[in-house]
């Protein structure tokens, strides 16, 4: 399907402070053009995020994946806010992705990433939040990958998690992973898994 809104037209009118703690949030009033050509104005909260990089971690020499697992305030109305994950991190100003991925995963693994590729750039929520995630594969040595992580001073308690490959495509289907970036990469990794076991095995 052709897009035909490349060139329509918006405009902030206003943008009003609400909140500004460990993230921030305005108000906009945004006029943007409608599909028949008309404007439409609305009023939209928008948390403004930093964006983040999540990376996949592998070691395809064992056929495992490492992900860390810890406490989520918005999965605190969920059966279990425990939530295994991807190693993740925000973006510090013009860091580079690549970087932050390498400094989180020694953070929170423990481990040093070898190759890494791209899988994706995607918004994970453009209705509320400006937030872009930055998805990464890198492989591992899973036999570092043990113990209790995070750094105090950002209240982090994460625990590292090991397990066999298929085991996390099942994490997927069963509904184990309930987190994006996660269920995105794992989906990635099922169709790539051949070719990069060519690569950087």
């Amino acid at each position: 399907m052709k897009r035909d809104t490349t060139q329509f037209d918006f405009n902030i009118d206003e943008q009003k402070p609400l909140y500004k703690g460990f993230y921030k949030m305005d108000q906009l009033t945004i006029t943007h053009q409608k599909f028949n050509g008309e404007n439409l104005t609305v009023k939209r909260e928008l948390m403004d995020r930093p964006d983040a990089v999540c990376v996949l971690l592998v070691d395809l020499s064992k056929d495992t994946c490492v992900f860390v697992e810890q406490f989520r305030v918005g999965a605190t109305n969920q059966s279990n806010p425990w939530l295994i994950e991807l190693v993740a991190g925000l973006i510090d100003k013009d860091e580079p992705p690549e970087e932050v991925a390498r400094r989180e995963a020694l953070e929170e693994a423990g481990v040093s990433l070898g190759r890494m590729e791209p899988i994706c750039q995607y918004l994970p929520s453009p209705g509320g939040t400006n937030e872009k995630i930055y998805l990464f594969v890198a492989e591992v040595d899973s036999t570092k990958a043990t113990g209790l992580h995070g750094l105090e001073e950002e209240g982090e308690d994460i625990r590292v998690l090991t397990t066999h490959i298929n085991q996390a495509y099942e994490y997927v289907t069963d509904g184990t992973f309930c987190n994006a970036a996660s269920i995105i990469a794992l989906q990635w990794l099922q169709l790539n898994e051949q070719r990069l076991r060519q690569l950087w095995v």
